[in-house]
Order: C-alpha cells, then sequence, then structure tokens
C-alpha cells in the first residue's frame, strides 16, 4: 500500500499543532500554552506575533508583495544602507534564506581572486562539526557525512581541518586557498564558540596570506549573542559574512555582507535571485532592526543571558549525573548532555518548554531576544522538573537491576 502522506519524509516531527504564538508563548489547537525557547531555531528574534512587525508586514501587503530585481526596490537600499551603517560592509546581497546567503558568500570569495588573475584559488577551509546549509556545495562546506551520504560526489573545494585548530588551518592553507569559513559559534554542531583569541588569530592569518574570511552569522547574528554579531566580542571585522534567521524575525530571508574589495567580482549578470529581497521581506528586515538598534535591546540581551548562564551553572552542579557543561554566549545556549540529551528535550517538552537538539548531544536553548527574566527563571524551574524527572527515572532503573 502507498504511503498516504504527501509531504516528504525527511522531518521527525513532534506531534503538536500550534495554532498561535504571543511573546515567548505558543498555544496548541487544544489550548496547551508552551514556552518557547526554540524560537523556530532561532529565527523568532522578537517572539511571536511582534506587533511591530505584524504592522510592517501588514502594511507592505496592502502596497506591493512581489516586483523581482530588474526593477529598483527601496525597501532594499534602505536595509542594506542601515546593515553597511552599523557593519563592516559596504554591500549586501539580499537572499531567501541563509544557505542561499552562504552560497552567495562562497561565490563571491571565488569571483575575487578569479578577476584579480588568481582564478586557481577557489578553495576554501571550514571546520569539523560546522553546518552551513544543505544546497550541494553548503553540506560540502560543512563536511558531515550524515548530510551527504547519498547525493554523489562532494562538491569539490573545500578543505576540513578540526574544531578550533589554528595550527591545522595554517598547514591547510595552498597557493589554492581563497577563504577560510567558519561560524563564531558553531549552532548545529554542539554550541561551541571559537575563542575571542582564536578569530583574532584567523583574522591576522587572513592579512597575511591574502585570503578572505568569511563568517557564517545565520545563527549567531542580530543580538542572539549580545552583540549585533557574534565576531564583535572578538574586535575584529571578516570580508565576508552570511546572515539570515533573526533579522527576518520569522519571515524568511538572508543576507550576505561583503566588503567592497571583495565583491569586486561580483558585477552585472554574476548572480541573481528572483525572490530575494522582495518588498514584504525588507519591510519586516527594516522593522527588526527598528527593535534591536533601540539603546537598551542588546543591554536586555546581555542581562537575560546573565540570569539564564548562571542558572544552568546551578543546575549543573546540582545534577552531574545529567549535565557535563553549559556552553554558549548570549542568548545562544546549551546544555551539554552526560545522557541522552533526546531525553532530556522530551522531559522538557513533557514540562511545557521547547528546545532544540544539537550535535555533540546538546540541547540548545535559543529563546526570542525579547524573554523576560521572569520567563527565563520559569523555563529555569521547568528545566529543574524535567532533570528532577530524569533524575528519578534513573533511580528507578537502578533500583530493577
Amino acid at each position: 500500500m502507498a504511503d498516504a502522506k504527501p509531504l516528504y519524509d525527511t522531518y521527525n516531527r513532534a506531534p503538536m499543532l500550534f495554532e498561535r504564538g504571543e511573546g515567548v508563548w505558543l498555544e496548541t489547537q487544544g489550548g496547551e500554552r508552551y514556552l518557547d525557547f526554540a524560537a523556530g531555531i532561532a529565527v523568532n528574534s522578537l517572539g511571536h506575533a511582534h506587533p511591530h512587525l505584524v504592522e510592517a508586514l501588514k502594511g507592505q501587503a496592502e502596497k506591493l508583495w512581489h516586483l523581482s530585481n530588474i526593477h529598483e526596490i527601496p525597501g532594499q537600499t534602505r536595509l542594506a544602507e542601515r546593515l553597511a551603517a552599523v557593519t563592516f560592509a559596504d554591500k549586501v546581497f539580499f537572499t531567501n534564506s541563509g544557505a542561499e546567503a552562504l552560497e552567495c558568500a562562497i561565490k563571491t570569495a571565488r569571483r575575487h581572486f578569479y578577476v584579480n588573475g588568481q582564478p586557481e584559488r577557489f578553495r576554501i577551509i571550514t571546520m569539523e562539526g560546522a553546518f552551513h546549509g544543505r544546497t550541494l556545495a553548503t553540506i560540502a562546506a560543512g563536511g558531515q557525512a550524515k548530510y551527504l551520504e547519498g547525493f554523489g560526489p562532494k562538491v569539490e573545494g573545500f578543505d576540513q581541518v578540526p574544531f578550533g585548530d589554528l595550527e591545522a588551518i595554517k598547514a591547510a592553507v595552498s597557493d589554492e586557498t581563497a577563504a577560510i569559513l567558519v561560524e563564531p559559534v558553531q549552532g548545529e554542531g554542539g554550541v561551541r564558540p571559537l575563542p575571542k583569541e582564536f578569530l583574532r588569530a584567523l583574522r591576522e592569518l587572513c592579512n597575511d596570506q591574502g585570503i578572505l574570511l568569511i563568517l557564517d552569522e545565520v545563527q549567531s547574528g542580530v543580538g542572539r549573542t549580545g552583540k549585533l554579531f557574534a565576531h564583535e566580542w572578538a574586535g575584529i571585522t571578516p570580508d565576508l559574512m552570511a546572515i539570515a534567521k533573526g533579522i527576518g524575525g520569522g519571515f524568511p530571508f538572508g543576507a550576505c555582507l561583503s566588503t567592497r574589495e571583495a565583491a569586486d567580482g561580483m558585477t552585472v549578470g554574476t548572480h541573481g535571485t528572483t525572490y530575494g529581497g522582495n518588498p514584504l521581506a525588507m519591510a519586516v528586515g527594516n522593522a527588526v532592526l527598528d527593535v534591536i538598534l533601540e539603546d537598551s535591546f542588546l543591554a536586555h540581551v546581555n542581562d537575560i543571558a546573565l540570569v539564564l548562564s548562571q542558572g544552568l551553572a546551578s543546575l549543573k552542579d546540582r545534577y552531574p549525573a545529567l549535565i557535563e557543561d553549559i556552553r554558549g554566549t548570549g542568548l545562544l545556549l546549551g546544555i551539554k548532555c552526560a545522557k541522552s540529551n533526546m531525553d532530556l528535550v522530551m522531559a522538557m517538552r513533557n514540562e511545557h518548554l521547547l528546545a532544540v537538539p544539537a550535535g555533540d548531544n546538546v540541547v540548545r536553548l535559543l529563546p526570542p531576544l525579547i524573554v523576560t527574566a521572569e520567563e527565563a527563571r520559569d523555563a529555569l524551574s521547568r528545566i529543574e522538573a524535567a532533570l528532577d524527572m530524569l533524575s528519578s527515572k534513573d533511580t528507578q532503573t537502578d533500583r530493577m537491576q
């Protein structure tokens, strides 16, 4: 008998049907409320149904939805100017997703050397455990076997080194190297931040070798770590950067940011997109920036991050059999589990708290950046209840053996 489900079987979906959301809360069709510390995998940066975003989207929807990039789109120009004003960037290309933003960054880096008489320089050094998207190029950049299997030959041009190994990166640099691509904080890879000193050393290496530094801030950007972008903690700037997720606050779009020099090969006809930078996305993106760039916003993120990190550290001390480590920065936090991370995700869900599993047996906590201290403490109480349940279950199992 044929499978009656019309959708691809590529997701192991939780059997939950959410109907509405407000702030950091989601509500099911049956009226159950859940504290959302998944935020659509770090996407809903301003929570659910944020009034400023709702108004921006509704207002634009009544005017224009789509034009394509054969026409000027004023919202693009405004958002690009605003992003350039608060970052290292001179140039911005808008996409529909984070993977497309990474594709653009990869193409931009390769094209830069091509137009400057070095077409042999196309290789990009990446790190083990990375996640850069699901396209053929970005799964090659990530290098994880589980994402590469069955999709034919791996796209050529990516050289992987162990996570955080500066000497391995130096050894991998060759006459064909165009760029180094890293996430300042690996998200899918297990909430693993790169030390500030390491990022500074990467910047220096790129300067010395005449290669480009590409940062993937799809998950760590737009206020998630308590700075507008995570690399700011190290006091460096990249040549290229991919962003998405939080910049749309739930509306799907991304962007590739570049210095003028790095983007010198991206001339008319070299790259394009039909939907990227559409008026709806630009209206929402500008609305997100309105909120994120308010004077006190990032201070709030850091205040709540302190509440959560201190509370999680306390839980680690009290449940050493269940928690190995607390990782991350800002509101991109990870619980490294001593046992199955999915057991903790399910136990937290039983307490009506949503979180996201990650690699290296980690549970990610990615609350909307508008979360309050009271809501953070509520989440900590629910995590504690989940740990109590798992601890009791372990005790019962031990007694039966």
